[in-house]
C-alpha cells in the first residue's frame, strides 16, 4: 500500500487549492464576456437552451411554487407571460390564476411557443393561450390585462423602454408590471437600472421580494 507523504500531502493540497481557485475565475470570467457580447448585441434566448435553464440551482432561488405569489398573481386575474422559456413557471402561474383567470404566454420564437403548447397540452391545462408576438407591437387592447411579468427576460429585449410602455399600454390603470431576475443570467439587470426604466415608461414600485442575487421587483402604474 502507498503511503503519501508529508511532501506528496502538500503538493496535493496546493493542486486542490488551485483547482477551487481557478475554477471560480473561469466562471466570472465567463460570465464577464458573455455580459459584455450581451450588452452590445441582443437577442432571444434560443429554443434548445430553455431546458439548460430549468434547473435545481435556479428553482433554488426562483422556485416556480411561489413565482405567482411573488409577482402579485391571485385567482380570477388576466395575466401575460412575457418570454415562457421551458414553461416551467407558466405552468404555476396557470394554476395560481385557476378557471376563472385567463393567462396569456407570447414569445418572438416560434419554437418556444410551440414547446409551451406541448407541454400545456401535457398537464392538461385549459384557459392558457401561447401567442408568437413581438413586444414592442402586442396584439392586445389597451388594459387588457391585470399583470404582466417577465422572468429573465427584460435584458434579452432591444429597446427595453418601448416594450415597458406596451406593457404599460396592455395592463388595466390598476394592473401591475413584474420582473424576476437571477444573478447568474448574462442578461441580469441591476435593479436601479430597472427602476430608471420602469419610471421612464410610466411605472412607479410597488414592492420587492429577495435579494440582489434573485429578485423580484413590482410596479404599479404611475397615478
Amino acid at each position: 500500500m502507498k503511503v503519501i507523504g508529508r511532501r506528496g500531502q502538500d503538493n496535493l493540497l496546493r493542486k486542490l487549492f488551485r483547482v477551487l481557485l481557478t475554477v471560480p475565475l473561469v466562471v466570472l470570467g465567463w460570465l464577464a464576456l458573455v455580459r459584455v457580447v450581451r450588452y452590445f448585441v441582443k437577442f432571444p434566448m434560443p429554443q434548445f437552451m430553455a431546458p439548460l435553464i430549468d434547473n435545481p440551482f435556479r428553482h433554488r432561488f426562483q422556485p416556480p411554487e411561489e413565482i405567482a405569489w411573488r409577482h402579485g398573481i391571485e385567482p380570477g386575474m388576466r395575466v401575460l407571460d412575457v418570454g415562457p422559456g421551458n414553461g416551467r413557471y407558466t405552468l404555476s402561474t396557470a394554476r395560481a390564476v385557476g378557471g376563472e383567470g385567463h393567462l396569456v404566454a407570447v414569445d418572438i420564437e416560434p419554437k418556444m411557443i410551440r414547446r409551451l403548447q406541448e407541454r400545456l397540452q401535457q398537464e392538461g391545462l385549459a384557459g392558457v393561450d401561447g401567442l408568437i408576438a413581438d413586444v414592442h407591437a402586442l396584439p392586445f387592447m389597451g388594459g387588457a390585462f391585470d399583470a404582466v411579468y417577465l422572468i429573465t427576460v427584460i435584458g434579452e429585449i432591444s429597446e427595453p423602454v418601448g416594450a415597458i410602455e406596451e406593457f404599460h399600454r396592455v395592463l388595466s390603470p390598476v394592473g401591475t408590471l413584474a420582473f424576476s431576475e437571477f444573478f447568474p443570467d448574462p442578461d441580469y439587470p441591476s435593479r436601479r437600472g430597472l427602476l430608471r426604466k420602469a419610471h421612464q415608461a410610466g411605472f412607479i414600485p410597488s414592492y420587492r421580494t429577495g435579494s440582489w442575487f434573485a429578485y423580484t421587483q413590482v410596479f404599479e402604474k404611475e397615478v
